[in-house]
């Protein structure tokens, strides 16, 4: 499947709203972007990369010229767009349970969005309004957000340990090698493809 590249895959989704519903998200999406504890819920779910949504009014749809016929549209265009670890099941379910108020606030001015919960309905939602993504770039595809986050956690470690050990006799740098390893144990992942889950 073309949306999965190593552990990230990726979601896209195009959802029509009525125009005059636009200014009322616009209004949300400012009010989000301000007050920090409303992203907080989205800013928890670790396995997420990335998330973005975009209106789309229909008045400012791209036109190319050339010869393209100008679209006389009735809807303006909400798009989604996500990188996230793990199964397209997993990350519905998690959007579902954690972040379904959020959601309704978001898609509930799409037409036909049946709400975040529950979840079949909702994700019987996205699978009609996704569509595959040829292309994207991932910097790490074969790491995961968690992996990348223990990658620091690792670094900053052996960094400490380096400093540590000029200054330390080999039983003392023994200890410290050996408190070294039990602090990172937890963050020695594994990167490659995502497993297969069925």
């Amino acid at each position: 499947m073309s949306n999965i590249n190593g552990k990230i895959y990726a979601l896209n989704a195009i959802t029509p709203m009525k125009p005059w519903k636009t200014l009322v998200l616009r209004g949300f999406f400012f009010l989000l972007g301000h007050i920090k504890p409303l992203q907080q819920d989205l800013i928890n779910l670790s396995f997420i990369e990335f998330a973005r949504w975009v209106v789309l009014p229909r008045r400012q749809f791209p036109f190319l010229g050339n010869g393209q016929v100008k679209e006389e549209l009735q809807y303006d265009y909400l798009l989604f767009f996500s990188n996230f670890n793990g199964t397209w099941n997993q990350y519905i379910d998690a959007f579902s349970a954690v972040l379904s108020k959020g959601l309704n606030l978001v898609w509930r001015w799409s037409e036909k969005f049946p709400g975040a919960v529950p979840v079949t309905p909702f994700k019987e939602y996205i699978a009609r309004v996704q569509f595959d993504t040829d292309y994207y770039y991932t910097a790490y595809p074969h790491a995961a957000a968690n992996d990348l986050k223990s990658a620091h956690i690792v670094q900053a470690s052996l960094d400490s340990l380096s400093q540590r050990a000029q200054a330390c006799t080999p039983e003392q740098f023994a200890d410290a090698y050996l408190r070294f390893v039990l602090e990172v144990q937890a963050h020695l992942g594994e990167t490659g493809e995502a497993p297969i889950v069925f």
